[in-house]
Parts: C-alpha cells; structure tokens; sequence
C-alpha cells in the first residue's frame, strides 16, 4: 500500500478550513492544519465583533475541536522558514515538518499603503485580537463621554464594506445599550467616513453607493468621498486637500494586501501587494506542489475578489479536485469561481444584495428583509457545516430571541465572550 501523501494548510481560516474537510474525506492523505490561533472564526463577522453586537459565544470553534471532528491535526504556531526544494518547513516553536503538497492559506490584512501615521496611530480590523482591542476602546471612550460629555470622535479610512458595515454596527452598540439610545448616541459619538474613490460599496451598483450613504448620514456620519489621506496623526486625520478631521478614535478598513507572513515565500511570484501569484489550478507560478487560495493569491488570468465566497470555493476546490488528481498522477483542471452575489448590511438598519447579474435589491421593505437574510444565513450555513443542524438551529434560535446587547455603561453583557 502505498503511503499517504502529507498535506500541511499554513492558515485556518475560511479557505484553509474548508480546504483541510473536504481533504478529510480523502484516505490517502494526511492533514496538518498550522494557525496562529486556537480558534477559527467567520471573518466577514470581525465588525460585528468589534462593536459587541455578536457574542464569541457559540461563533468561535475551537480548532482542536474540529480536528477531532474532521480527523486532521492542528499545530497552533506559525510559519518561520521555508526550504522548498527539500519540501520542510520551521515553525516558530521550533517544530520541523515536512510535506508532500502545502497549501498556503493565510489571507489578507488592510493597506494604509505607506500613509504617515496610519500604523502608529489606528486601529486595524485584521484579526479577533484586533476586534477585541476595538472593543475595548470604543467600550472605554463611550464611557469617559458619558462622564465627561466630550463626544467621541470616530474617523472610519475606508468606504468598502468592512468601513461601512462597522460603521453601522458601532452605531447599534450604543442604540441597542440600556439607558443609553439614538438620543445619546448622537450626543456621544460624532462619526466620519473617508472613501478615496468617488462613492462607497465600490463593488455594488451606484443606486446601493447612493442608499448607503444616505442611511449613514441618517445615522449622524459626515461621509467625505474623494478624501486621500495624507496623514494620521495624534487626534485627527489629515486629507490631501488640507482637510483636517479630529479622531480620537480612528480606525483603517482600505484597501487589501496580503498578510506580512507571505514575504516568507519570497522566492515565489508575488505580486505588488504581496499576493502569491497562482495559475488557473491555483499553484503557485514556480512549484506545483504548493497552492494558494483565498486573499493571500492572486490568479494570473481573471483573478477573483478578495472575499470570503472566493476563498470557500478555491478551498473546496484544492480540497476535492485539485490535490486528489495531484495525488492520483493526473493534471489538475482548472478552477472555475461561480459569481452567486453579494450582499452588505448596515446592522439593524439596512442591507442591500447584488444578484450574479450585477442587479441590486434591497435598501427597504422585504428587500432588505431578504438581504439581511441572506447575510445570517451565509454564517449559518459555514456556522452548521462545523457544528452541525442541531447545534446551529439552536444557536440561531438563542441570538434572535435573546440578541446580544453590548453594554457600554461599564458592566458587560452576560452572553458576552470579552
């Protein structure tokens, strides 16, 4: 019998998880899965997390966990160095292992793209630990406002969907607060949005940029479109056109790079903002026996957004076609990434969808229904293929009939996992 082929995944998250189940199902390999953390957790939900909007209750699944469940093994460390021509690799607890086919999974983080104290100065939404230190001193200001009735001046650098959706959601933290409300939010937070380009949600139609602005606004934002960021210094954030914005709360969600962990494959093809370059099969342009999926890649021909829906699919696709023939003598066939839409909410207050035909619903009435719908249900559906119906039927269940109200008066929500 021959022996069976070890597959390590560098990265745990929605590409590199799906990529080790789906290889779990296949007898002649071997999985070690390699994360920084102990815990895997649904990225598009980072803003609802930073705002306390969501518990980590019931949303994080240990990896140890899912190791057992799937039949891989877990190592939470991450990578130091790479000797390719004799496929090892070092971990940064001084674990040497050695591979057969490595997938490289390790996603994106935001670019301040060399802007003058953005990194010194903001904060980042990259991680839960990011998420969690938001929390912490969004939790912190409201309070000292509440004492000292100085506003808190949030300055949110990007109009994508991570901006605009943790916009909304820090908004509904302070709404959804006993004793605290719309009144007092609009007394207590003076907010504003920075979008380089000429509208938000860049990615949606125009109509769905228009709509979202206006219920941002609604909600007390100044929204600048055409704002370049020259500079983020100690309590403001300067524009180009000289435009100077106080922030004693400023926060980076533009633009994507590739996670600072790839430049250890530096003698891969890798493009300007660090993404592994991968051919249409998804292996890296200079060794077959490595693949890139997810934000950390970047396809030669037609590459596909930065985006969770991408890196399920790219995961599933290494995972069931791609490794299995590599392993069988057989060529890969190309990757095929099916477009099945997108949607974006702005917490309890709107959400608008975009059909795989570029066409937009939602923004009132049962449209917005259905997009926020369809929002939840991608999480439950990633949510029930871990946990299982029972559990995430009764998870579901729970957070509607008990949502998570953050409490920024100084005693935490019980259900609250900070």
């Amino acid at each position: 019998m021959a022996a069976k082929k070890h597959i390590v995944i560098l990265g745990g998250g929605v590409g590199g998880l799906e990529a080790a189940t789906q290889l779990s199902h296949n007898p002649h390999v071997t999985i070690t899965l390699i994360d920084k953390n102990n815990v895997h957790f649904w990225k598009p939900s980072l803003h609802e997390f930073a705002s306390g909007t969501i518990s980590e209750k019931g949303n994080l699944f240990a990896f140890n966990e899912l190791a057992k469940r799937f039949g891989f093994s877990f190592i939470q460390s991450t990578l130091e160095t790479i000797d390719r021509p004799n496929r090892t690799m070092t971990l940064e607890n001084g674990q040497t292992l050695s591979y057969d086919t490595l997938v490289v999974a390790l996603g994106s983080c935001a670019n301040d793209f060399g802007t003058p104290g953005a990194k010194e100065n903001c904060l980042f939404l990259n991680s839960l630990a990011d998420a969690t230190i938001i929390h912490d001193r969004f939790r912190s200001l409201i309070e000292r406002a509440q004492l000292t009735n100085e506003p808190v001046h949030l300055g949110i650098v990007g109009g994508g969907a991570t901006g605009v959706q943790l916009a909304a959601e820090l908004c509904q933290a302070i709404d959804n607060t006993p004793g605290l409300g719309p009144e007092t939010r609009r007394r207590l937070l003076k907010p504003t949005l920075v979008e380089a380009s000429d509208r938000l949600l860049a990615a949606f139609p125009p109509k769905v940029s228009e709509e979202a602005q206006a219920q941002l606004e609604a909600l007390g934002f100044e929204v600048i479109t055409e704002g370049m960021v020259s500079e983020v210094g100690c309590g403001y954030i300067a524009l180009k056109d000289g435009r100077r914005i106080d922030s004693n709360f400023p926060i980076w969600a533009a633009g994507v790079k590739a996670c600072a962990a790839t430049s250890l494959l530096k003698d891969l093809e890798l493009s300007r903002s660090g993404q592994i370059m991968v051919t249409a099969t998804l292996q890296t342009t200079k060794d077959p026996a490595i693949f890139a999926i997810g934000d950390c890649a970047r396809m030669e021909v037609n590459p596909v957004a930065p985006t969770a829906q991408a890196a399920r699919q790219e995961g599933r696709y290494v995972g069931r076609i791609a490794i299995p023939r590599q392993i069988a003598g057989k060529a890969p066939t190309p990757f095929v990434y099916t477009d099945r839409g997108a949607v974006v909410a702005l917490g309890q207050y709107n959400a608008w969808g975009m059909w795989p035909s570029k066409k937009e619903f939602g923004g009132h009435g049962l449209g917005a229904k259905l997009a926020r719908f369809i929002h939840e249900g991608l999480f439950r559906q990633h949510q029930m293929s871990l946990s299982g119906l029972v559990r995430t039927l009764a998870l579901t269940v729970k957070e509607h009939l008990r949502p998570n109200n953050p409490d920024l008066n100084g005693k935490e929500d019980e259900t609250k996992g900070h």
